[in-house]
């Protein structure tokens, strides 16, 4: 039958007046709505890419499931990043046309359809919803998806989206309770979808940091890792994203990696309709699982700008604290709505993202993926 017709209130255009607005205030518009970054793209990821424009690898077709060099990258990052052995637990991986289209797809590769329900966190990333709607599948939205009890017992479950650290939120769930999640969801045989993009991007002053002379990374739980999935991937999947920790969302690369059965008829069914990453972008992809150095410096760009924006935040009126991960500051906003306060925010050149895109009207997102000068220009007029 094809996709299925979605509806979501998640639609960029809804916040064109106010862009109007703020492009007109004194010193001009400052977008903190979308989260798209703004920062160079590694020096070794650029290389990469222009070494490799020549390879059979690009004036050939691609690999579907990544050259044998890029596999190679995915295992030792989750190995150095995640400390996850993919091998030793039954895994696989296969790189996506950017995480987005992973989460879009889901649903419909799974062969979800009428009567099957998946569940995820009332406040979230709004393609989760799309996508299980595309499939022609139910969703069931909680306001915990660690609390079991909200969705274990309901008909139907086959799958449970995860997302942490969240987006909008910034919440990070303890390896205590990502186990729970997985326990449950295969006590009902449903699938485990946990979209870790943000990974390593934590904040929280007691989560331990990596050494810094060391090729290793402080991230947050996954739930590849073995006191999470009890030692085996059954029944879980892992979506992990290049976009932020590197600065590559163009060049859309990204993977999903897990149970080995449910990912190799994905890899079969991509192939055949063509989502494939290019060649050279897959060596470019490579380098950059691989540079761990220019990981840590994006980290600690990203910290600095959370930081000032939340001080600036603060000083406005809205109650808030470091995330605990990802890069946005959730706030509730001051008027009780989020679209008026994006129009008093618009009148000094302010551009936030509403709430109710990821199913909170009362708050709004602010994104730190903008350069040190707008978001220190931003702090100045929050400020004033």
């Amino acid at each position: 039958m094809g996709f299925h017709e979605f509806s979501s209130p998640y639609d960029w255009s809804r916040i064109a007046s106010y862009k109007r607005t703020a492009k007109a205030a004194f010193g001009g518009m400052i977008d903190l709505s979308v989260g798209s970054p703004v920062d160079p793209v590694p020096d070794s990821v650029r290389k990469a890419l222009a070494v490799s424009s020549n390879d059979p690898n690009a004036y050939g077709y691609p690999v579907t499931a990544g050259t044998a060099d890029l596999r190679d990258a995915i295992h030792e990052w989750f190995a150095a990043a995640r400390n996850v052995d993919l091998r030793a637990i039954g895994a696989d991986a296969v790189p996506t046309v950017g995480s987005k289209e992973g989460v879009a797809l889901m649903a419909s590769l799974l062969h979800f359809g009428e009567g099957d329900v998946v569940v995820q966190p009332k406040v979230s990333y709004p393609t989760y919803e799309i996508g299980t709607q595309l499939a022609g599948a139910q969703t069931l939205k909680v306001d915990d998806v660690a609390d079991a009890d909200s969705w274990k017992d309901v008909p139907g479950v086959k799958a449970v989206w995860v997302n942490s650290p969240c987006n909008p939120t910034g919440e990070v769930l303890s390896a205590e309770q990502m186990a729970g999640i997985v326990r449950a969801a295969r006590a009902i045989g449903a699938v485990v979808l946990s979209d870790e993009c943000y990974a390593l991007m934590q904040w929280e002053d007691d989560v331990a940091e990596a050494d810094a002379d060391a090729d290793t990374l402080a991230s947050t739980p996954c739930a590849l890792r073995a006191d999470v999935c009890g030692g085996s991937a059954e029944g879980v999947l892992v979506l992990y994203s290049l976009s932020k920790q590197s600065n590559m969302a163009g060049y859309r690369t990204a993977l999903i990696a897990g149970d080995r059965s449910l990912i190799g008829p994905m890899a079969a069914y991509r192939k055949q309709i063509g989502q494939i990453i290019p060649g050279p972008v897959q060596a470019a992809m490579a380098a950059g699982l691989r540079d761990f150095d220019a990981v840590k410096t994006q980290h600690s760009r990203y910290q600095e700008r959370l930081g000032m924006l939340v001080s600036a935040l603060r000083a406005y009126g809205y109650c808030t604290d470091m995330p605990q991960g990802a890069l946005y500051v959730w706030v509730k906003a001051k008027s009780g709505d989020c679209w008026e306060d994006l129009r008093q925010l618009a009148e000094i050149g302010i551009v936030a993202s509403p709430g109710e895109f990821y199913g909170a009207p009362e708050y709004l997102r602010f994104s730190a993926t903008a350069s040190d000068a707008a978001i220190a220009s931003a702090a100045e007029r929050l400020a004033r």
